[in-house]
């Protein structure tokens, strides 16, 4: 089984450490970032180093913080309280990718933004509005059908015709959903309308 490459950065007692229990870990540590590392594992001394902490800030790749900060604005994937385990290691590590690669499986990109129909969040760039499981249905019928919708057609669909829903519930969710988009991303071009109904 290919293991994942780890990155570790922080003081020599912490590197130390992970490198004594090596063989115990269900991953590679390494401390060249030019190894393509899958994974930061730093302890969060590290941010005290300059270089350190640039090449936190700056890889692409799964973070995970080892102990705590008062002074911390890093956004990082998973924690590691200190004192650990072996066995708490390995899960944290393993935990954290399953993660992430589930997240990537349910992401779709739409326009400019990123749908992440797990955590139900749309983003752009640095910012993210979390969206309700009906405005998630809403947006992937939208990205399906790729042409107008009337408002039947996203009440068959995302409501099922369901007793307690009409055409007047399928406008309030798109128009609070647009809404949305509008007060975060200034955005209001995201969700259109014609006399065949809407479209992205």
């Amino acid at each position: 089984m290919h293991k994942l490459n780890v990155l570790l950065l922080g003081p020599t007692s912490f590197i130390s450490t992970l490198n004594e229990i090596k063989k115990f870990l269900k991953f590679n540590p390494i401390l060249d970032y030019t190894n393509n590392p899958n994974i930061i594992l730093f302890h969060t001394h590290a941010l005290q180093n300059k270089e350190q902490a640039q090449l936190i800030k700056n890889i692409d790749c799964i973070k995970i913080c080892a102990g705590k900060s008062k002074d911390f604005n890093y956004n990082c994937d998973a924690d590691l309280e200190l004192p650990t385990s072996i066995k708490e290691i390995n899960s944290v590590i393993e935990s954290t990718e399953a993660k992430k690669k589930f997240n990537l499986n349910s992401s779709i990109k739409i326009k400019n933004y990123l749908l992440n129909k797990n955590e139900k969040k749309l983003s752009y760039l640095d910012d993210h509005i979390i969206l309700t499981e009906k405005e998630v249905h809403l947006l992937e019928l939208f990205l399906k059908r790729n042409k107008p919708i009337s408002k039947d057609n996203i009440l068959s669909h995302v409501w099922n015709y369901s007793s307690d829903a009409d055409t007047h519930t399928v406008e309030t969710h798109i128009y609070r959903l647009r809404k949305k988009i509008s007060e975060k991303f200034m955005d209001n071009n995201f969700i259109l309308n014609n006399k065949d109904g809407y479209y992205l």
